[in-house]
């Protein structure tokens, strides 16, 4: 397993933007699906977006569409989640979570994720 490493959560209000950051430790991330998923009070984990093993394409929830970007920087090894124009429910906490295997088309499913990370929180006032 890599160890996941993130960071960028807080308190926003709402029209407000935020950027989570995860670096995986010790291992880059290539031919790696990367992904965020996220998991509000009192409901189960749920996807928001990944990255595909090769970085090309992209996939979103649909609830996140057109307001969160994700994208990487190979140079940095870093994973980011730009996220704008949030809402309250979007609070919850984010985990930056990593396939379990090389050349999975996308980590969007609880079954394709090998790591998490350690979850950062985002807090969304109205």
């Amino acid at each position: 397993q890599v160890q996941l490493v993130e960071s960028g959560g807080g308190l926003v209000q709402a029209g407000g933007s935020l950027r989570l950051s995860c670096a995986p430790s010790g291992r880059t991330f290539s031919f790696y699906a990367m992904g965020w998923f996220r998991q509000a009070p009192g409901k189960e984990r749920e996807f928001v977006a990944s990255f595909s093993w090769n970085g090309i394409r992209t996939y979103y929830a649909d609830s996140v569409k057109g307001r969160f970007t994700i994208s990487r920087d190979n140079a940095k090894n870093t994973v980011y989640l730009q996220m704008n124009s949030l809402k309250p429910e979007d609070t919850a906490v984010y985990y930056c979570a990593a396939a379990r295997k090389s050349y999975i088309d996308f980590v969007n499913t609880m079954a394709d994720v090998g790591s998490w990370g350690q979850g950062t929180q985002v807090t969304v006032s109205s």
